[in-house]
């Protein structure tokens, strides 16, 4: 039975042993049935192995020349290798129908091909039934757990898509994109074999979004493919800003149209900020397509395989594949060959050692391992096992260059070709991967319109002389980084959720400003000094009072009297002292040294209290009205916020408030009426709104700082998601504030006028501590105390000649107590008396003598 599919390649042997050939003649003479032929078919000298390609693609021809060499190279001594190829390009029912033909006519031991899962999984079921075991150089995306149970006999010598994906997702990470737009061409049957949702996953998982899908249909389908893919990209380029273009998969002619039209929109190409990823399904076929498809690519980024090719085997197959294809103008083999020539090596390593059933050359190949053309052969899950390296290429006119090697060992690491080069993977220019403003489409900025306060954002008369239409203190940060503006809009998650912002140009968070009210009181006297130093100064008074009556009572008569009047007397010379106005004569030296001191520090204690409590008088002492937010919500009070913000929400859902306590406010002006008619207690205010409101009200409000203040993003630039531009605005941003020019525009913008310099919370006037004194009022305590003993020595040596001369030399007996109290009594009478005395006789000898 003939197929019309069918074309065969006999490869022959010479055989130089004439027996062996009688011999092989007998074999063939004894009756056997059908699966008797086909067991015996694996010790025949005839090894027909089935290959399915495309015999007219560039690749199936590849593949085609690549295992005629490998049949020759690689068959057992002895044995002819015979090569039955079908045309893959046919409905994948016929092609498994003419499979199915074809294994019972021939008696094929194998069969290799295939590169589309459809028609991989139709012929796998064939062998299921002929019990032939199946090569396929296609792989699902995602693998099943069911495809060893469903097809026993099949066996991938492909890697699944999980690794380029990867590549790719690294690609687009290292140049900073965020959004792509993803391309593919649908197969016969409608799917793309999970390589969508591989790379959505994989994108995902580095925080890129996927903008836009261009699902193409089977070119096979397709009466203009051209005019169609036209249609696709002028809608794709009208609808989307991103320009990151990952092709995940399709078939060379629609990558051929998709380039050229591309190219004719500018879409594609060096000098634009374009990009393009191509898998490595496109870019082995870059070295056997025209030159002008090439040119259409220029600039685009490709995933190549990679594999070695400066081992003597590969230098020994390059030269007969050359000859081979001598009439063609790029015959250098490609991965698809190299993964041919292996697959049939495969199949024969295996045969050598096989006995007569199908499942022993299945056993024997995925227990079989060496070094092929195209890398490690190994299999593990009937599946190759070896971990994918690949090279990252980028196309350059009509040629493709090497800009590095990409390994999933180093987490997805790349090796620069040129370490110089700083943008990875080894690009002169990393694509912004954003259509940029043009004349044609300009960009396009929203500015609020419902800017509360217009320091930040103000709508000005569009026929200005200076042609300006907006201004404001978010402007003019704008205008310093670009050519465009937007306005003050707070940095918040939820919102990052849907644009791309910029770094912020000022600090936010929500500040509640309050009524002030005067922080007066009729203890304010009190407040210049803290209530330490009024305890300190009042113990050292009192010392210095009793000092000074210790001193002066035994021989000043201004300290004479009854206790009463002695006590009173020393009170009131201390009292006195204070203000330098005592009357009291002093008498004895030690007095003057200890009230030298104390006035000193009376001195020093005067004029601090002096200044400071002039200092509080002075400048205005006011305090919040409202102290706490609990407050506002235990008295079921009013609180006003901006009207169409987001902070109505935040007080609801956030601090709590109910919702008839909010009054959301339109104008600034109308926070003033609402407190002055007492219609809200408290306003609610961005900081730096708040900022603003109080650089202009400062002396009726204040904002209270006993509040916790909650953070936000603070205020920036919002562009849309996956915009390069919000890289580039904050860097702009960044420079202001090292520059200080950000610094500068804030303060034009908040700095205090003159009328509220004077302003301040009373926390900037503080009591005057013991820390500012101790050292004084240590060394007037000292020196009080010194010349109290020195006093009193006095006294004792005088005590003791008293005693001598009263009662000779016998001392008194008697407790220490008791000596104590004959020493305060003779103090008191005796001491004091003689100092009487003496201070009469004195005055009697001064009389006598005048």
């Amino acid at each position: 039975m003939s197929n019309p599919f069918i074309t065969v390649c006999t490869v022959l042997r010479p055989l130089f042993s004439p027996v062996l050939v009688y011999f092989v003649f007998i074999l063939f003479l004894l009756p056997h049935g059908h699966h008797g032929a086909q067991a015996n078919s694996y010790k025949n000298k005839e090894i027909n192995i089935g290959v399915i390609v495309d015999v007219n693609s560039s690749i199936g021809k590849e593949e085609q020349t690549a295992m005629i060499i490998a049949a020759q190279n690689e068959a057992p001594k002895g044995r002819n290798v015979s090569l039955h190829f079908l045309d893959s390009s046919r409905d994948p029912q016929q092609v498994a129908s003419a499979a199915e033909n074809l294994m019972k006519e021939k008696k094929l031991i194998a069969i290799i091909g295939m590169h589309s899962w459809q028609k991989t999984a139709l012929v796998a079921d064939v062998g299921n039934r002929t019990q032939v075991p199946v090569l396929s150089f296609a792989s699902p995306a995602i693998t099943s757990p069911t495809i060893q149970l469903r097809w026993p006999l099949l066996i991938r010598m492909a890697n699944d898509g999980s690794a380029q994906v990867k590549c790719m997702a690294d690609i687009v990470r290292a140049c900073n994109w965020r959004r792509v737009i993803v391309i593919y061409e649908e197969d016969a049957y409608g799917g793309d074999s999970g390589m969508s949702a591989l790379l959505a996953e994989a994108l995902q998982n580095i925080g890129v979004e996927i903008e836009y899908r261009l699902v193409l249909p089977s070119v096979s389908y397709v009466s203009n493919a051209e005019g169609l893919v036209q249609k696709e990209l002028v809608k794709l380029e009208n609808e989307t800003l991103c320009r990151v273009f990952i092709v995940l998969q399709s078939s060379l002619t629609m990558v051929t149209n998709l380039f050229r039209e591309a190219k004719k929109l500018r879409l594609v190409g060096g000098e634009t900020e374009s990009a393009w990823i191509i898998p490595d399904s496109i870019t082995n076929m870059l070295d056997s397509v025209d030159k002008s498809i090439m040119s259409s690519m220029n600039g685009t980024i490709g995933i190549k395989t990679q594999y070695s090719n400066h081992n003597k085997e590969y230098v020994k197959f390059e030269k007969r594949y050359r000859a081979n294809r001598s009439e063609e103008e790029n015959s250098k083999p490609g991965i698809y060959a190299l993964r041919a020539y292996d697959s049939i090596k495969v199949i024969t390593r295996a045969i050598k050692c096989s006995s007569d059933d199908s499942s022993s050359l299945l056993k024997n190949i995925l227990s079989d391992s060496f070094s092929g053309l195209s890398g490690e052969i190994r299999f593990e899950g009937k599946m190759l096992s070896q971990n994918p390296k690949f090279k990252i290429v980028k196309v350059d006119g009509e040629k493709s260059n090497e800009l590095g090697i990409w390994t999933p060992d180093n987490n997805g690491g790349v090796k620069n070709k040129n370490t110089k080069e700083k943008a990875w993977p080894g690009l002169d220019k990393v694509p912004k991967g954003w259509a940029m403003p043009s004349k044609a489409k300009p960009m396009r900025i929203v500015v609020p319109a419902h800017a509360m306060f217009k320091e930040f954002v103000v709508d000005m008369n569009r026929n200005n002389s200076n042609g300006e239409i907006f201004g404001g203190f978010s402007i003019e940060i704008f205008h310093k980084t670009f050519d465009a503006a937007v306005g003050d809009i707070t940095i918040l998650s939820n919102r990052s959720k849907n644009v791309e912002f910029t770094q912020p140009y000022t600090e936010s968070g929500l500040t509640m400003v309050v009524p002030a009210k005067s922080k007066e009181s009729p203890w304010m006297f009190m407040k210049p000094f803290t209530r330490g130093v009024w305890l300190v100064v009042a113990f050292i008074l009192i010392y210095t009072m009793f000092i000074v009556w210790f001193l002066e009572h035994p021989s000043n008569p201004e300290f004479k009297g009854s206790l009463k009047d002695q006590i009173a007397t020393a009170m009131w010379f201390a009292f006195c002292s204070l203000f330098f106005a005592h009357r009291e004569r002093i008498d004895n030296h030690l007095t003057r040294v200890v009230i030298a001191v104390w006035l000193f520090l009376v001195f020093v204690l005067t004029a601090s209290y002096t200044a400071n409590l002039s200092s509080m008088l002075t400048i205005q002492s006011i305090e919040p009205s409202v102290t706490s937010m609990e407050l506002l919500k235990r008295n079921n009070l009013t609180v006003g916020c901006d009207k169409g913000t987001f902070v109505g929400n935040y007080l609801k859902e956030v601090l709590n408030f109910s919702s008839t306590n909010i009054k959301e406010i339109d104008r600034e002006e109308k926070y003033i009426k609402e407190f002055e008619s007492k219609g809200i207690s408290a306003a609610f205010l961005e900081a730096p709104y708040a900022k603003v409101f109080l650089h202009k009200y400062c002396k009726g409000y204040i904002a209270d700082s006993h509040t916790a203040t909650y953070r936000f993003g603070g205020f920036g630039f919002a562009f849309q998601k996956g915009s390069p531009f919000a890289r580039e605005f904050s860097e702009g941003i960044l420079r202001l504030s090292e520059k200080g020019d950000l610094k500068m525009l804030e303060i034009d913008l908040t700095d205090p006028p003159n009328e509220c310099s004077m302003s301040v919370s009373s926390d900037e006037t503080r009591s005057l501590g013991l820390q500012s004194f101790w050292g004084l009022c240590l060394i007037s305590f000292s020196t009080s105390t010194i010349c109290f003993l020195l006093s009193l020595i006095h006294l004792i040596k005088n005590y003791q000649r008293f005693e001598e001369a009263n009662r000779g030399s016998v001392t008194p007996s008697g407790s220490v107590w008791d000596k104590a109290a004959r020493i305060a009594m003779y103090f008191y009478d005796k001491e004091m008396g003689l100092r009487r005395a003496q201070s009469s006789s004195e005055l009697s000898l001064v009389m006598i003598q005048s």
